[in-house]
């Protein structure tokens, strides 16, 4: 059976000499995986640019028969062509991070209409944003994680959870150096929270420091979620 719907790329991995196996969040059918043939070949060009995280599709699908999940695409092309995401460095590291975080928070194969809605119309804002973009993957995280179940309404409710669970407690009197910097981080959090066009953050080096505190929080509420090895680009891209 075929299916028409729209995807998200999320990430793909090479297939033998021409192909790949591309995870697409479908608008129908959640957290998909498909096999993509020749798209790796040198004639037509481009075709892979079209499997670059986040790329935006529409797909006409073959829906997987049992529990393999690992079917074909009939058919697919661009949907809505980003104009600057894949060809400025900071927004394409950007998407390159949080494609990685996206691809193992969200594993569910079944409609999420809300939930693809805010990544669609995310990831094209993002596209037509020309000032504050260094924030971006700071705000995106906190608003996924809405749509994920763990949000938060203050930088406090964060930093709370974060410092219990990943800090052994000290003397009575004592001071922790680490809850002290957490806690300097409440307000940053509360900016972006309320209004990210408000926020303070001085440079790249408290937003890496930022996105690790993140992590830290996603980690608690995803399983397996692992170590995010695109971070470390973003962090000298942002610096």
């Amino acid at each position: 059976m075929l299916i028409k719907t729209r995807g998200i790329v999320l990430s793909y991995l090479k297939y033998r000499e021409t192909s790949i196996i591309a995870r697409i969040y479908t608008e129908r059918l959640g957290v998909q995986t498909y096999v993509v043939n020749g798209v790796r070949k040198a004639k037509p060009p481009g075709r892979i640019a079209l499997f670059q995280p986040f790329t935006l599709l529409e797909l006409v699908a073959y829906v997987a028969r049992g529990s393999s999940g690992l079917t074909r695409l009939s058919e697919y092309r661009c949907a809505e062509p980003f104009q600057s995401l894949p060809y400025e460095v900071q927004k394409s590291s950007v998407a390159l991070f949080l494609s990685e975080i996206v691809g193992r928070a969200v594993r569910e194969e079944e409609q999420n209409e809300p939930l693809f809605q805010f990544l669609h119309d995310s990831m094209l804002a993002f596209d037509r944003q020309t000032t504050g973009t260094e924030n971006f993957a700071l705000v995106f995280l906190l608003q996924l994680a809405m749509y994920l179940g763990f949000g938060v309404s203050s930088g406090a409710e964060l930093t709370d959870q974060v410092i219990m669970a990943g800090h052994a407690p000290v003397a009575p009197g004592a001071t922790n150096p680490a809850t002290l910097r957490l806690r300097e981080f409440e307000g940053y959090f509360d900016e972006l929270l309320r209004d990210p066009s408000t926020s303070t953050i001085p440079n790249g080096r408290v937003r890496h420091e930022l996105l690790n505190v993140l992590i830290r929080y996603y980690q608690l509420h995803v399983e397996q979620l692992g170590e995010i090895r695109s971070l470390d680009i973003l962090s000298q891209v942002l610096n």
